[in-house]
């Protein structure tokens, strides 16, 4: 295809701009010129190394050897790791930078086994593309999958190579040199040289496949406190987000999709639009069947020279819509359906003992019901993707999670291979789930060959709250019987949630069991009497994936109700946990009456287990931290609750102050993580903080309501997030070591939290709370 002209023009002047002010730029202000993660950029700088020198290139899975350029075709795509003749390490990180730190964590990983020059390191975002294995920024997965392995073994054999090029050069054998730093050491001389002059030697080398790895007391820079690579760029506001995009002729649209999912376009009058200056045209999208999945929804787009233009124009369309099945979708008369479904039986997923007879002959029983709203992922970018189509092909930038989804999304949006597709990945300014589904990336594409001009799509706040991908709604009734001592002799659970399989496979009502592991089937508690039930809940909008995913709901209905029965077993909630957790033990997933196999996050269980000396780790270093037990003033509260999610294990100490009129403000918030080792500890804490504030939102502010089928809020003055006011003044996070197996860290801080509030304001002497947000009560 035609190479388009640079799609980085306002970013690219900014950088370039910077530059020249600053002949000496800091190192970390040269790392913050290549934050436009450009392809071409890349290209470019291949084509110059190919006319002027050697690389070192190695796919850090496969540690193939891809020697001397010299112009070799397939060579470039499938590497980690690069070093120039100048001594710069380039490491190439597939993952999605959302402000989550993955590109710095991920270069920390390879540089500390490369022993690398920290201040010649420079990053460059990979397109999508299948030799990266999944690119797919999710379940955060980044660090604790394969990538943080792959990027190690890629640092090592590195290194590795450019020693036996120094030993090489001096004659001398390999164990007698050493890679630091940036350069080779011949202690035994005091010769050395840095690696910028070893690249062209050592890429004739073969590749090592055995080269161990550092042990954590080797370490430079894992486990320690590095700046991140992206954060001078992001502050100075020379970083390139979606919505930055620009490139020469390229035209902008916004669309006016179906006010209610499953609705189609019956006919449209495009003239008022078109008499907005700077409106060029009105192109109809066809509208997606439902379940829609990825696929456009569709409706009536306005193309235009510039954004305001472009929404301007779109005020003045006149569409009539077609009837949808969700027409009458309200979210107060779905809720009755809910608790409908939870009191009734639904399909068991879990049966251990006899759960009903236990719950009959206690001495005391328990029952609640739990409700947790629809959530919107509401990033502060909203989507945003551009695309341009020539000769058959199409690139596209966009801020996606998944490229390789989008790849494929756009190429059947077109009728097209996937591998003429190529999509580029920009900063994302938030995503939180949203951007790994790649509708606008494939609207984009769509208008692109429509106009035959490069188009950018715009997503307004207000659209993406209102034709998104919700977070499911869920109410869950809990019931479980006390013996005279107080304690759980059997439990029942049942969840009615519409799964996320609704928005992919038609008829598909119930929670799946991959949902359902995400805390009700992995539910800890030594319970000698479990059944678990998942009850029907038709889906009404498109359900998307959201950060903590169906942990959210799940743990509040869980550490809510715990805090209950202890309070009806008359003991400290922590003690009750403790007692309930049962001593120090691996669960034996097999043996839990799960009827079918447990998922865990894609971990084998024998890797992961469910141990409960980690949730008591967290619980009892919290609990110390927190002051637990010690008086408050009146009218404020502790409230406390763990969760495990994705192989974390994460426990929260909420303390919270109820005012005379009823209004809760947050103080202070402990939390205790335990993801076994923290890779990057100022990261993993950054992100605790930041899990506590979307948690406090969920918790005292957000929701998202449908009324005639239609989303109610509209931007976040109804939307509304926890504000700089109302967060709490001191987060405190206590990283606990228990040498285990590395989990994730991005989404675990969430879940917790929520039911933790809940608990908290109990405490002080406020209502129980069953239901999100507290400002709807």
């Amino acid at each position: 295809m035609t190479q388009p002209s640079h799609p980085w023009l306002r970013g690219a002047k900014r950088a370039a701009k910077a530059t020249n002010e600053s002949s000496t730029n800091s190192t970390t202000e040269r790392h913050a010129d290549d934050r436009a993660p450009s392809t071409l950029d890349r290209r470019d700088f291949l084509a110059r190394m190919a006319a002027s020198g050697f690389v070192i290139a190695l796919s850090a899975s496969s540690i193939s050897c891809l020697g001397e350029l010299g112009g070799a075709p397939d060579f470039e795509p499938s590497v980690y790791l690069r070093i120039s003749e100048d001594g710069t390490v380039t490491f190439i990180v597939h993952r999605s930078e959302m402000g989550q730190g993955v590109r710095t964590a991920l270069a920390m990983a390879a540089a500390d086994e490369l022993e690398a020059d920290w201040s010649r390191v420079k990053l460059e975002q990979a397109i999508g593309d299948e030799k990266y294995g999944n690119q797919n920024t999710d379940g955060s997965t980044s660090v604790r999958d394969g990538a943080w392995m792959n990027f190690r073994k890629a640092g090592a054999a590195a290194r590795r190579m450019l020693e036996t090029a120094a030993a090489a050069e001096w004659g001398v054998d390999v164990s007698e040199v050493k890679g630091t730093n940036g350069e080779v050491l011949h202690p035994a001389t005091e010769r050395r040289l840095p690696y910028g002059a070893l690249v062209a030697r050592a890429a004739k080398l073969p590749l090592p496949t055995d080269v161990p790895l550092k042990n954590p007391a080797q370490y430079r820079f894992i486990g320690k406190t590095v700046a991140s690579l992206d954060l001078q760029a992001m502050i100075t506001g020379r970083a390139v987000y979606a919505q930055d995009l620009s490139m020469p002729g390229m035209r902008i649209a916004v669309i006016q999709r179906p006010p209610v999912y499953g609705a189609k376009v019956a006919k449209f009058d495009g003239a008022a639009a078109l008499a907005v200056k700077g409106v060029e045209q009105v192109i109809e999208i066809p509208c997606a069947d439902i379940p829609a999945a990825y696929k456009p929804l569709g409706g009536v787009a306005v193309i235009a020279t510039s954004t305001w233009a472009a929404i301007e124009g779109r005020k003045k369309l006149a569409i009539e819509w077609t009837a949808s099945p969700n027409d009458s979708h309200d979210s107060a008369e779905y809720r009755k359906e809910l608790e409908a479904s939870v009191r009734a039986p639904g399909k068991v997923v879990r049966d251990l003992g006899d759960a009903a007879k236990a719950i009959a002959g206690a001495a005391r029983k328990v029952t609640a019901e739990y409700y947790v709203p629809h959530l919107a992922q509401a990033p502060m970018e909203p989507p945003a993707a551009l695309a341009h189509v020539v000769d058959g092909k199409c690139e596209a930038w966009a801020c996606t999670q998944d490229p390789q989804s989008a790849q494929s999304t756009v190429a059947e949006t077109l009728g097209i291979d996937k591998k003429q597709v190529t999509i580029n990945v920009t900063l994302l300014g938030g995503a939180f789930g949203r951007k790994s589904k790649p509708d606008f990336i494939a609207e984009a594409a769509f208008l692109s060959k429509a106009t035959s001009k490069p188009v950018k799509v715009v997503w307004t706040r207000e659209d993406d709250l209102q034709n998104g991908y919700p977070h499911t709604v869920s109410m869950q009734r809990m019931e479980a019987g006390l013996d005279a001592r107080g304690k759980i002799v059997g439990m029942l659970h049942r969840v009615a949630s519409p799964p996320i399989g609704s928005t992919f496979a038609p008829n598909d009502e119930y929670h799946s069991d991959g949902e359902l592991a995400l805390g009700v089937l992995d539910l800890p508690y030594a319970i000698p009497n479990v059944r678990a039930e998942s009850c029907k809940a038709p889906a009404h909008v498109r359900i998307g994936w959201y950060r903590s995913v169906s942990n959210i709901p799940q743990a509040f209905a869980i550490g809510c109700f715990m805090d209950e029965l202890a309070h009806a077993a008359g003991k400290d909630t922590v003690q009750f946990l403790l007692e309930s957790l049962g001593g120090d033990r691996v669960i034996d997933m097999t043996a839990t009456g799960a009827v079918k196999a447990v998922e865990n996050y894609g971990a084998k269980w024998e890797d992961h287990p469910n141990d409960t000396k980690r949730y008591r780790g967290v619980l009892e270093r919290v609990a110390a931290e927190s002051g637990w037990g010690t008086p408050l003033p009146r009218g404020e509260g502790r409230g406390v609750a763990m969760h495990r999610s994705f192989l974390t294990y994460v426990a929260a100490v909420v303390r919270v102050k109820v005012a005379a009129d009823g209004s809760v403000s947050v103080p202070h918030v402990d939390i205790a993580m335990d993801c076994g080792f923290a890779a990057h500890p100022e990261r993993v804490r950054s992100q605790c903080e930041g899990a506590v504030i979307m948690a406090l939102s969920n918790t005292m502010t957000s929701e998202l309501t449908f009324a005639r089928g239609r989303a109610v809020q509209a931007n976040f003055n109804d939307y509304r997030v926890v504000r700089m006011s109302g967060a709490p003044r001191e987060i405190r996070v206590h990283l606990v070591e228990s040498g285990g197996p590395i989990g994730g860290v991005g989404e675990p801080g969430v879940p917790p939290v929520g039911p933790a509030f809940a608990n908290a304001v109990a405490a002080a002497g406020g209502a129980r709370l069953r239901q999100l947000p507290k400002v709807a009560d």
